[in-house]
């Protein structure tokens, strides 16, 4: 006797799944856009130099255009966040545990960087001796670390999502070729870059300077955005299959 097959409302339909895959795209590409508008300072008067500064500096409370800084890491945040646990929803079937935890780093750099955004810092240091010298006073609100702490989790996060989702695709090449073949060089530009960034940030707590601390923090945020745009590609690629 055949066996029966299920009605279809039972069965996985392929244009739900492809429509969760472009919704994912959707979230991520607008996110990885959102967090990659720091280059306008390039045509902005901040006063601040991409050479040495923080890139949350140009979002400080004191800063001519730290509202508009404010305002796009907090959607960066919130859509990258969204596209997490969208993707932990939509693929729970057929994520393992790999991919799980990796959802879940993206969605705390997310969570992390909406939060960086409601806790910004009040001056810049790294341009205003008044800061600098408050700070290491311990003369400054309390967002100031705050700020060090959700900027921490952020950069964490990222790095979890990055390294497991890259795993994750490389074990399944078929899949999202895309970032198989390019997240494992994005991973390592990000190690580099989050290296060169904290051997900067001890010489410049310890008064030796900056060490191109704006160079490498800014490549830091760089390889995430790429890297984000380059899963999104691999989202709508996915869609594009079923």
């Amino acid at each position: 006797m055949a066996k029966q097959q299920p009605p279809a409302a039972w069965r996985p339909a392929r244009t739900s799944r492809s429509t969760a895959a472009r919704v994912l795209a959707g979230l991520l590409l607008a996110g990885a856009l959102a967090y990659s508008t720091w280059p306008a300072e390039m045509f902005l008067p901040t006063g601040l130099s991409p050479r040495t500064a923080y890139v949350s500096e140009l979002a400080a409370e004191d800063q001519p255009y730290g509202t508009f800084f404010r305002t796009v890491d907090l959607l960066a945040g919130l859509l990258v966040l969204a596209g997490a646990v969208w993707a932990s929803t939509a693929r729970r079937t057929r994520a393992g545990r790999l991919p799980a935890v990796g959802w879940a780093g993206l969605a705390l750099f997310g969570a992390a960087t909406a939060a960086d955004s409601r806790l910004p810092l009040s001056c810049a240091a790294t341009a205003d001796p008044g800061c600098l010298a408050r700070e290491r006073a311990g003369d400054v609100p309390w967002t100031h670390t705050a700020h060090a702490v959700s900027s921490s989790l952020a950069v964490a996060g990222a790095l979890v999502g990055m390294v497991l989702l890259t795993v994750a695709a490389r074990r399944r090449a078929a899949s999202w070729p895309a970032l198989a073949r390019t997240g494992p060089f994005l991973v390592v530009l990000e190690l580099v870059a989050t290296g060169w960034t904290l051997t900067s940030i001890a010489a410049f707590e310890a008064g030796l300077g900056t060490w191109g601390l704006g160079i490498g923090q800014r490549l830091q945020v760089l390889a995430i955005a790429v890297w984000l745009v380059v899963l999104a590609w691999s989202a709508a690629a996915e869609a594009r299959r079923e």
